[in-house]
């Protein structure tokens, strides 16, 4: 199913997008992580990333958005991203939590030759808990995520749905 916003923008309904878990999680950190991608079959490589982390147990999705269609920013000359939000909860700390998405990046094919080039996946950590970091390797909350609609669309639309 899909729900155009205005011209340039569409949200895509799917199995796993929006998905919302029905029993509580144990676990210390919650995350919010969004995920974007324009290069071969954007949305099969994120229902392959739902299921990782489903199947990990350092992960408990807690809920997702709708996928968003929308224009590239940044460098034009490319594709429109199809991007979303995964919130979930982990034990991991910040930094082990970083590495894990860049091997689930890696595993699933990421290939980015530049800064905003087109892409076949990116995991950005958007929250970590309540924690502000700020060193050469993460930055959280997510460098001016409230800027970004691909971002702000989904996480709107996520919040609308209620946790069971």
């Amino acid at each position: 199913m899909l729900k155009k916003l205005d011209d340039n923008l569409t949200l895509f309904y799917t199995s796993n997008f929006p998905y919302n878990k029905k029993v509580n999680s144990d676990k210390k950190y919650l995350v919010t992580i969004g995920i974007g991608g324009n290069i071969g079959n954007v949305k099969k490589r994120f229902d392959k990333l739902f299921l990782y982390l489903k199947a990990d147990t350092r992960f408990d999705i807690i809920k997702t958005s709708p996928l968003l269609l929308n224009p590239p920013f940044g460098f034009l000359n490319q594709n429109n991203f199809l991007n979303g939000i995964i919130e979930l909860k982990t034990n991991l700390a910040p930094n082990d939590f970083l590495k894990n998405m860049q091997r689930l990046e890696n595993r699933l094919g990421r290939k980015r030759s530049f800064q905003d080039a087109p892409r076949t996946l990116d995991i950005d950590i958007i929250f970590f808990d309540n924690k502000i970091i700020n060193t050469q390797k993460l930055i959280v909350p997510h460098k001016d995520w409230a800027n970004r609609e691909s971002v702000i669309i989904p996480l709107k639309y996520m919040n609308k749905l209620k946790t069971k």
